[in-house]
């Protein structure tokens, strides 16, 4: 039977690339995201995929995505939770509705995802989960306290998941791109950075790692020579030090 994949956040950036990539090599697709008219689109485009409009930041969005799936007779071969948005700005500041979606998307519906579909992928031995963190989840980011703070939990979860399913069959991979050409800083509030679209990676490289990265079942994927080097350097460096490089960057 074809294989089923579940892909977040798949209207736009990573989730699109992904969305493309893994119907090249033979899945089906469910595409789930806020936008409607966009997942139509691309559900059309690749012609092997349905479209599921659903705010993935809402309370109970993952049980309500699960029934969908049940109801339309799908089991999850691939989970690719990528659905995530950024803030930029004073923590005390920025509105606290709008930080606590960004944690029920970027870490409670992840969560919830990973959790409802694990024992089904255990009982079959066999099936996968991207986890898209960043960079950011390395070190800590005054000025963008919070997604980093989720990032850090994501890439923390999927570590640990990785070394739980994997005696199983279960291949888990963390993603954790560095500065990627996509809608995400116009969302967060930097669109427009020079810095970042500098040293910033297209969607189709950043999407490749990722998916050669779980056929080999690697924990952790950094894409890019720049973003291995500086997560790297988060580890050997002293906290106090990693704290105010990453509270001194211009967004």
């Amino acid at each position: 039977m074809t294989k089923v994949a579940l892909i977040t956040g798949a209207s736009a950036g990573l989730g699109v690339e992904f969305a493309r990539q893994l119907s090249k090599r033979g899945y089906r697709l469910v595409l789930a995201a806020r936008r409607k008219e966009r997942l139509e689109n691309l559900a059309a485009e690749l012609g092997n995929a349905r479209a599921l409009a659903i705010d993935l930041s809402k309370a109970n969005a993952a049980a309500k995505l699960m029934a969908d799936l049940a109801a339309n007779g799908e089991t999850v071969d691939l989970l690719v939770n990528n659905a995530g948005f950024g803030l930029i700005g004073k923590f005390a500041e920025l509105d606290s509705k709008r930080l606590r979606q960004m944690i029920d998307l970027n870490v409670g519906t992840l969560t919830d995802l990973c959790r409802a579909i694990a024992p089904e992928m255990i009982a079959g031995r066999s099936g996968g989960i991207i986890n898209v963190a960043s960079t950011a989840a390395f070190q800590p980011g005054p000025k963008m306290a919070v997604y980093f703070a989720t990032k850090a939990f994501v890439l923390s979860l999927t570590e640990a998941l990785h070394e739980e399913l994997k005696p199983h069959g279960v291949h888990v991979t963390c993603l954790c791109p560095g500065p990627t050409r996509t809608e995400f800083g116009d969302v967060a509030g930097f669109g427009g950075n020079a810095m970042f679209d500098r040293v910033a990676m297209d969607s189709p490289e950043v999407v490749s790692a990722g998916l050669r990265g779980l056929d080999r079942n690697s924990a952790v994927v950094v894409p890019g020579l720049l973003n291995k080097l500086g997560a790297s350097a988060t580890r050997f460096a002293p906290r106090p030090v990693v704290r105010k490089i990453a509270g001194a960057i211009k967004y």
